[in-house]
């Protein structure tokens, strides 16, 4: 009876154990899971334009599932053509650096630009729409950062008429790692 009374004990204090624990990291567990489910999915893809001065860069994709609405981001270094006193300090710098020459050079700022910070480097955000024929109906975002004279463009193309309104979303995908190591190494730091 007593070797009974001591398993039954013993399995019940076990059992408590589990809900216990489950009670406190459970949360935990399904925040992590939500938090990954909330964060944009990027693909790579492959860069559709033809190889200018600047080169091939990357490209990436987000689907309106998971960014609310489909994204296509291109990205380029431009090694050497940044003012290496003031760095991408105004809209004129921007506009100087932006890859508007892949989307027919016909496009029209929304708003002024605003300051970014990508990794240490800093630069400007400007939005813009298409009045090319080939692109209308779309807008895009331009972003441009540096580092000392090199300046990396990074170019949102989106279905909508305010792609500023998904900047936070986009610079968050240009601070991960992987852009990260993609910019050091083209950047060759």
């Amino acid at each position: 009876m007593k070797k009974t009374l001591t398993i039954v004990l013993i399995a019940a204090a076990g059992a408590l154990g589990i809900a216990g624990a489950a009670a406190v990291f459970a949360p935990s567990m399904f925040a992590r899971e939500e938090s990954r489910a909330a964060q944009p999915v990027w693909s790579e893809i492959n860069w559709p334009f033809l190889t200018d001065q600047w080169g091939r860069g990357k490209a990436f994709a987000c689907k309106a599932a998971d960014c609310g609405t489909d994204i296509k981001l291109y990205l380029r270094a431009k090694i050497g053509f940044c003012n290496c006193t003031t760095g991408v300090a105004d809209d004129d710098e921007v506009e100087r650096l932006a890859d508007f020459d892949l989307f027919g050079n016909r496009q029209t700022a929304l708003a002024p630009g605003q300051p970014v910070d990508v990794h240490w480097m800093k630069g400007r955000s400007r939005p813009y729409a298409f009045t090319s024929p080939d692109w209308r109906g779309k807008s895009f975002l331009t972003i441009a950062f540096n580092d000392k004279c090199d300046a990396i463009v990074a170019t949102a193309v989106v279905d909508r008429a305010q792609p500023a309104a998904l900047e936070s979303a986009i610079l968050a995908f240009l601070n991960t790692e992987r852009v990260l190591r993609w910019a050091q190494a083209t950047l060759g730091l």
